[in-house]
């Protein structure tokens, strides 16, 4: 198990939180967060608070845009048959659905392909370029996917069809051959924002061609605007940084989802208890939405995620909203089995990576099982499984900050029949022979860049809060820097020599309620999975805490504040104070 947090306190620049204060009539609490951000800058936390869809980038600042368009306006005018080439996450569906959207409202009409994700595995095939070809698709667009498909693409140039790449990911040392390649992580892109995901690149070819139709200007906002809130959807799903570009796109798209008229996705916010006016916030979409949207994918086809999007048919997208919330629960059910088992085995502590696998593990939900083992054990981890119809072994892996998994798998290519992903998250596929050579040298590479402070969880906080500071349009300014998420987490304070005053209250077992006292202010917290530290929060202990103030909206429909301080670590009074 990894070391007890340390806890990483910013010293500020009193002057500077003062003056934003001043010029923008805030708080100290979010003018700390501000500053600590690097927004202490007034007109960029201006900006910041009410980001405006006049700051969305101008989609041709991306490199191929142009001839992206011209062919993409050949096909709908030829009548030429297009297919929408995506994959099997909640990004790829949604490029799939806001790009076949956007082609209907030209005037054009897209078949779409999605691969099956344990039949398929990930990326585009050539065997489905051929079968298109044989059908007379004359032109493929791939969504969140292709920038490493080069020899796919290669194969679509020479039996006629022209590829249109639109993709986030990592690119290799030389683009595949497209007519446009739209990314804006390739090396020779200026775009300004370079953090989109699939969806956001796919929307900004939307972008272009909706400017294209000399709609009235009232019309054209309309419809960019309506498209916003997949693309939102799918920023929070895919986890990129919620800042700049992605800001503007899910404070506006989540924003507008009070307001839906689509069948499927009014019937899935109905299903996951958004009813009437209610909008999700951020963390709804990633915890209740989100998941609901990629556990087709995972546990069958992602072609259920797609219809439901597209059909116009209320009765049906019910049917097929409850079907994705029963296929949720059961992936629940499998990742809960599988991340158990894993948590039983033994770790070496001086292991700097982890690589699990077992061949009867359900490979649709490894990537999640990653996920919260890098949580609890806070090192690089692999978990895989075999493929009983090739017998190969696939699977996902998940980082941490220090340590970037792509470029980890790029130093042992030729132990992977194929691998590919960013610094965060990784897929491989290899011969099950290979999985014991893989384990040894994923943790020697890992040995040789990682400290062992690497391996030591980090709270990252955002300043100190003093109890006095806390009110209700304090707590107002804090939460209005939503929405919250990867790059834009819930601000987190320390507050430093706090009182516990009385024992901490149990709480449906795992939890506690624990009242602290500081600066002759109390703070009622809730503290989650605290149970068993409730020995640190004796009565009369002083200690310092790590709290954020978060919103609750049971709280408020209950009549009381809507929002709720969270304990988030604790530790003895520390004697050094920081700003």
């Amino acid at each position: 198990m990894p070391a007890p947090a340390r806890w990483a306190i910013p010293t500020l620049d009193r002057q500077q939180v003062e003056s934003l204060c001043a010029a923008l009539r805030l708080g100290a609490p979010a003018a700390k967060v501000l500053v600590h951000r690097g927004l202490g800058d007034a007109a960029r936390a201006r900006r910041f608070l009410a980001p405006s869809l006049d700051e969305l980038h101008d989609p041709f600042a991306l490199c191929d845009m142009k001839r992206a368009l011209e062919r993409l306006q050949k096909a709908i005018r030829d009548g030429e048959r297009i297919l929408i080439y995506g994959d099997y996450d909640v990004d790829g569906t949604a490029s799939v659905v806001i790009l076949t959207k956007a082609i209907e409202l030209a005037g054009g009409t897209a078949a779409y392909h999605v691969p099956h994700r344990l039949r398929d595995g990930y990326g585009m095939r050539t065997e489905v370029v051929v079968r298109a070809a044989a059908d007379g698709v004359r032109l493929i667009i791939s969504v969140d996917t292709g920038i490493r498909a080069a020899e796919v693409v290669a194969r679509a140039n020479e039996i006629g069809i022209d590829v249109i790449v639109t993709d986030h990911h990592l690119p290799d040392t030389e683009l595949p051959p497209a007519i446009a390649v739209l990314n804006p992580n390739r090396p020779d892109c200026t775009y300004p924002d370079k953090n989109l995901c699939g969806a956001g690149v796919a929307f900004k070819l939307v972008q272009a061609l909706m400017a294209s139709l000399s709609w009235p200007a009232a019309k054209l906002q309309r419809v960019t605007e309506s498209f916003l809130k997949m693309v939102a959807i799918a920023t929070v799903a895919d986890v990129v940084p919620l800042t700049g570009e992605n800001r503007v796109i899910v404070k506006h798209g989540l924003d507008r989802l009070c307001e839906v008229r689509n069948p499927g996705l009014r019937a899935l916010l109905d299903t996951a208890g958004f009813g009437g006016a209610r909008a999700p916030s951020a963390r709804h979409v990633a915890f209740q939405i989100a998941p609901r949207l990629n556990a087709a994918g995972r546990m069958d086809t992602a072609q259920a995620v797609i219809e439901l999007f597209l059909t116009s048919d209320a009765e049906r997208a019910l049917v097929l909203a409850r079907q994705l919330h029963e296929q949720n629960a059961g992936r629940q059910q499998v990742e809960n089995q599988i991340r158990e088992i894993c948590e039983q085995q033994a770790v070496d502590e001086s292991a700097a990576a982890l690589v699990y696998y077992a061949e009867d593990w359900h490979r649709g939900v490894l990537g999640i099982v990653a996920s919260r083992l890098v949580e609890r054990l806070h090192r690089p981890v692999f978990v895989l499984g075999r493929n009983p119809d090739d017998g190969l072994v696939q699977g996902s892996g998940r980082s941490i900050p220090a340590f970037h998994l792509l470029e980890a798998l790029e130093a042992m290519p030729d132990v992977f029949v194929k691998f590919g992903g960013h610094r965060h998250a990784a897929g491989v596929t290899l011969e099950a022979g290979r999985v014991d050579q893989f384990r040894q040298r994923f943790q020697e590479y890992a040995a040789t860049r990682l400290q062992a402070g690497d391996l030591q969880p980090q709270l990252m906080l955002d300043g100190t809060l003093d109890f006095r500071e806390i009110g209700e349009r304090s707590v107002a300014e804090l939460l209005a820097l939503a929405p919250f998420g990867h790059g834009n987490p819930v601000p987190l304070f320390a507050a430093l020599d706090a009182e516990v005053a009385g024992p901490p209250a149990p709480w449906n077992e795992k939890h506690l309620r624990v009242m602290l006292r500081q600066n002759g202010r109390s703070l009622a917290l809730k503290a989650w999975n605290f149970a068993a530290r409730a020995g640190e929060l004796r009565a009369q202990a002083r200690i310092d805490a790590a709290l954020s103030i978060e919103e609750d909206e049971f709280a408020k429909s209950q009549g009381d504040p809507g929002w709720v301080a969270v304990l988030r670590d604790v530790r003895p009074a520390a004697v050094v104070a920081a700003a």
